[in-house]
């Protein structure tokens, strides 16, 4: 059951969130927190997304802050660094804000780049750490996908492409045409039918988001149906979203991949550290600190953006999909 409106947008801090480096385009990441009577919740959908997409995300806020915790099966979780699109002498000042780390997520296809770029990255990564996966965020065409692979690989492994072109049948033709897994992130969070790149077998690997999916519950409800390894990762989220993220990969059956949750460490500051031990993450709840959110809190202007963006995502909730 929904909580009354009023009292939803009374529980809410809007907080901007300074990056150490350029990511998705931006350099502050803006998120409104629900400081409810189960604990935090996070609606942080990207200010570019529409209301029938960013309700989802808006449900999973409410989740959080006012759902029961589901039970979980493991204490911490194994986490990858997240390498931005930054140049090749950039890589190890961002590695070293992932103390343990032995599996990175280098980030690919950025617009303005070229491929040589991408090999120069992910080359500066593997010097550092053992296992590397990248991410294209659908920036490739088909037959650019196969040639990157080609030379992505030239000089190690990769465990895995995610999400190397947009469509389903695209990953499906890349997958078939290249010796390397192919992870499945959009064509799961953005589609209609989130199982449907599963029932095309055009993945190896699919890649789950919390808040996206609508939250933790109905991320467990998805991974439940999908018969190939699952990678909870953050949709750049604040430490209250980290922590869901976390709760949703602790309580999976099967884990056997290191999850993409310590996106934490792009930020300058957050509303609370969860701290990183031997390349894993805790799973803990998260009490964001009242001297951070004070002094994060977002422009007055900024605050009333999302407070309209919630009346207007918050009728959609009643929808069936996010019921």
């Amino acid at each position: 059951m929904l909580p009354p409106i009023e009292e939803l947008l009374e529980r809410l801090h809007v907080v901007s969130l300074p990056m150490r480096v350029r990511f998705r385009g931006i350099t502050v990441r803006e998120v409104a927190l629900i400081d409810g009577p189960s604990g935090w919740g996070e609606f942080g959908a990207f200010v570019e997304y529409e209301p029938p997409e960013a309700a989802s995300w808006l449900a999973s806020g409410i989740e959080s802050a006012y759902g029961a915790r589901v039970p979980v099966v493991r204490a911490a979780i194994p986490i990858n660094a997240t390498v931005p699109a930054v140049p090749a002498a950039q890589v190890p000042s961002v590695l070293e804000r992932f103390p343990g780390a032995r599996t990175a997520k280098v980030k690919v296809a950025e617009p303005g780049q070229v491929l040589a770029d991408d090999v120069a990255r992910v080359n500066a990564v593997r010097a550092v750490i053992p296992t590397v996966r990248v991410d294209a965020n659908g920036g490739w065409t088909v037959d650019e996908a196969v040639a990157a692979a080609r030379a992505l690989t030239a000089d190690g492994a990769l465990e895995y492409i995610e999400q190397p072109c947009r469509t389903v049948a695209e990953l499906a033709d890349v997958r078939a045409r290249v010796g390397v897994a192919v992870a499945a992130d959009e064509s799961i969070r953005k589609a209609s039918d989130p199982l449907a790149v599963v029932h095309a077998h055009a993945a190896d690997v699919a890649v789950v988001k919390v808040a996206p999916l609508g939250g933790v519950s109905a991320l467990l409800g998805i991974a439940a149906q999908i018969d190939i390894p699952v990678v909870v990762s953050s949709a750049l989220d604040s430490a209250v979203g980290i922590a869901a993220g976390l709760r949703a990969a602790a309580a999976l059956p099967r884990l056997d991949h290191a999850c993409g949750l310590g996106t934490g460490g792009l930020f300058v500051e957050d509303v609370a550290d969860i701290t990183p031990v031997d390349g894993g993450l805790p799973v803990v709840d998260i009490q964001p600190e009242p001297a951070r959110l004070a002094a994060l809190a977002a422009p007055a202007d900024r605050r009333d953006w999302w407070i309209a963006r919630v009346r207007t995502c918050y009728p959609l909730l009643m929808s069936p999909r996010l019921n």
